[in-house]
């Protein structure tokens, strides 16, 4: 299956601060999965390093109070767009970030407090039906072993329930 993921959990030294955060969960997908990497912030021109960037407002602006929800935009809508031309299944991506957050952000404080809520390209992937789970979660893919020619590949309670009932994981049905 292919799953977009941030570049930076695959080690890509792309974050704000210009480092890396692998996630060795992530990494280990790429035995049975094509990991294919994006950077939201970067396609959306933003340069490494930059400023921390946080949600306030439903804007997203700079430490330094600097309107970055433009290039955030692109971003998203830039990985919308890979996703859908490589057929991704679902998204995996980097935790509270006001790009690629899945259920908790940073609440704009830029104190490290954290709210509910999704960045800006997570939320346009989930609206696009595109499975989407923090890298807290990559273990849950790991779990679909059904090769690519299988039509449940990629949605993983399908995937159980097929295996489940006994019918070899490359069938049609």
């Amino acid at each position: 299956m292919n799953i977009l993921v941030s570049a930076c959990l695959l080690g890509l030294a792309c974050r704000y601060d210009g480092s890396a955060k692998e996630y060795p969960a992530v990494l280990a997908l790429a035995e049975n999965h094509t990991l294919i990497p994006f950077c939201p912030e970067i396609y959306g021109g933003l340069s490494t390093p930059r400023e921390p960037c946080e949600i306030i407002h439903g804007c997203v602006r700079s430490q330094s109070g600097v309107d970055v929800t433009p290039q955030f935009e692109k971003g998203a809508q830039e990985a919308l767009r890979l996703a859908t031309a490589l057929q991704c299944k679902c998204a995996l991506l980097q935790d509270r970030s006001p790009s690629c957050g899945v259920g908790i952000i940073h609440d704009g404080t830029f104190t490290g407090g954290l709210v509910q809520g999704d960045g800006l390209t997570a939320r346009l992937l989930m609206e696009n039906n595109l499975r989407v789970l923090p890298a807290t979660r990559a273990a849950e893919l790991a779990q679909c072993q059904c090769p690519s020619n299988c039509r449940h590949h990629g949605d993983c309670i399908a995937c159980r329930e097929h295996h489940r009932d006994g019918t070899p994981s490359y069938c049609q049905r």
